[in-house]
């Protein structure tokens, strides 16, 4: 009986999300947790939906349990991460993005997560390093390679800056329009 209402809870999740029915979702995790629990999967689906509805420590609370359920989970120790360090919770999202980053070096976004806590923190040099890391492993994804300009611009490398605006301006020239606009920076194709 309790495996048939399982599977049941299962397809009554998978409607209220296909309906945006968000709140009923979340419930329905959680009943599926007391038949389930310590369900890493499940966890991390509740963590997602909490953190979608605006409800961080609890998507946080989920996330610590995925990672002890599932310490091996990269993708869990950067969820963790990326929340606490919307929290502000900058030292433990550092040590957890490096926890990702030692289990999945190759997971791009951990590796910008840590680049956002290390700005935080002023450490502007190990950020150049993560960041530049993240654009290795991310080279078309705008994100990193803005936070990498506006770090270049914090320490007095214009030119460096001005760089990252030209590669932009090849694959996402509205994203090398706003750095101009942010620092009153030209690029350098811009003045030749």
């Amino acid at each position: 009986m309790t495996r048939v209402r399982y599977h049941w809870l299962k397809l009554c999740v998978r409607a209220a999300l296909l309906f945006g029915r968000n709140q009923q979702a979340t419930a329905l995790f959680d009943e599926l947790l007391l038949l389930a629990p310590g369900d890493a999967y499940t966890l991390a689906s509740r963590g997602h939906m909490k953190a979608q509805l605006g409800d961080r420590p609890g998507a946080i609370a989920d996330f610590r349990a995925v990672t002890i359920a599932s310490p091996d989970r990269a993708e869990a120790w950067f969820n963790l991460g990326f929340l606490l360090e919307q929290e502000g919770a900058i030292d433990e999202a550092e040590t957890v993005f490096r926890r990702a980053i030692a289990l999945d070096e190759r997971l791009d976004k951990a590796w910008y997560g840590l680049g956002l806590c290390l700005i935080r923190q002023h450490r502007f040099d190990d950020a150049v390093a993560a960041l530049k890391r993240n654009t290795e492993l991310q080279p078309m994804s705008p994100f990193g390679w803005y936070q990498l300009a506006r770090v270049h611009v914090d320490r007095q490398q214009p030119e460096e800056a001005k760089k990252i605006i030209d590669h932009l301006k090849g694959f996402e020239p509205k994203v090398a329009a706003q750095l101009e606009r942010e620092t009153g920076l030209v690029s350098a194709s811009a003045q030749a």
